[in-house]
């Protein structure tokens, strides 16, 4: 497949859609982790360290939650246990249900392809899409846990594609980190980096995909 050809004119048929940032909240981020660190007395420093080492070998599936809240929480005895610390972090989640309710509203009305391109850990991902029915509107999941790649790696986006079986001008991604939308772009996907939600759909019309959300159809 030729990934960097160069077609204009050709129509979005699918959209590459990441998760934490742009549909729900992060799965497991700082913000998140310092919230835990918090509630259960850790050392918010030690669990970021420990963290930054280990997580990106559970992200990519080498891992289970539990060995690695082993190596990141549990390496020393607690007044705690691993399914209290482990249903805290599930709680955390939150939906960005305006995102959510458009993306379901712009398939139905272009009809197109969702899939989901994201870097998520294998037990948070399967709770995220069960809790909030993610597989309601997308069609499929490319999750780093599933596939053993990470964002930005390029095979990540090619194997997407190759799943999806498009061409990459037919591929609209959308993710919140810049980088990953760089390296999206160098493989000829077009791409949009989401900061909000009236700022992608202003950006989605530009690119062809115009519609009025219910919530704001005034101000569009």
């Amino acid at each position: 497949m030729q990934y960097k050809r160069k077609l204009e004119t050709v129509p979005i048929t699918t959209l590459f859609l990441d998760i934490g940032g742009v549909l729900l909240s992060n799965g497991w981020g700082h913000v998140f982790r310092h919230q835990a660190a918090a509630k259960f007395n850790l050392d918010q420093q030690e669990l970021d360290d420990r963290h930054k080492i280990m997580f990106a070998t559970y992200e990519e599936g080498h891992l289970t939650l539990e060995e690695y809240l082993n190596h990141a929480v549990f390496h020393q005895k607690r007044d705690f246990s691993l399914d209290e610390f482990r249903d805290f972090m599930f709680s955390l989640t939150t939906p960005n249900a305006d995102m959510i309710d458009f993306f379901k509203s712009l398939k139905l009305h272009y009809n197109l392809k969702i899939v989901a391109v994201s870097n998520e850990a294998r037990e948070l991902n399967a709770h995220r899409i069960n809790t909030f029915k993610l597989n309601s509107f997308i069609d499929f999941f490319v999750s780093s846990c599933y596939v053993n790649i990470r964002k930005p790696d390029n095979r990540i986006f090619e194997m997407a594609l190759d799943l999806s079986n498009v061409d990459a001008s037919e591929v609209l991604f959308i993710d919140d980190t810049q980088l990953f939308v760089d390296v999206a772009v160098g493989l000829g996907v077009k791409s949009i980096c989401h900061a909000n939600y009236l700022s992608t759909i202003h950006a989605l019309a530009e690119l062809g995909l115009p519609i009025k959300p219910k919530k704001l159809a005034y101000a569009l």
